[in-house]
């Protein structure tokens, strides 16, 4: 989720617990304590969603990364490769 939805999000789930604090009759205090509860909550879960993602990637060595970038830069042909007149040696 990017973070401009992440933001829009939490702001409508802050006014939607502001809005049933003061349904509920609940007074400033009470409505402050609910709103930053929640926002907690909110971000606590999205930065462990975030934290999830990354940890679940393995990171890929900087040999490996690099042997890559010299394969599509190389003028050599593979081994079978045939061309034609629509691929060009650059």
């Amino acid at each position: 989720m990017s973070l401009p939805k992440f933001i829009i999000g939490m702001i409508f789930a802050l006014a939607i617990v502001v809005a049933w604090s003061y349904l509920d009759g609940a007074t400033l205090g009470a409505t402050l304590l609910r709103a930053i509860a929640c926002a907690i909550v909110i971000q606590l879960g999205y930065f462990l969603l975030v934290f999830a993602m990354v940890a679940r990637n393995t990171p890929t060595s900087a040999d490996k990364i690099r042997d890559v970038e010299r394969r599509l830069s190389s003028t050599e042909a593979a081994d079978g490769e045939k061309f034609s007149a629509r691929r060009s040696l650059h």
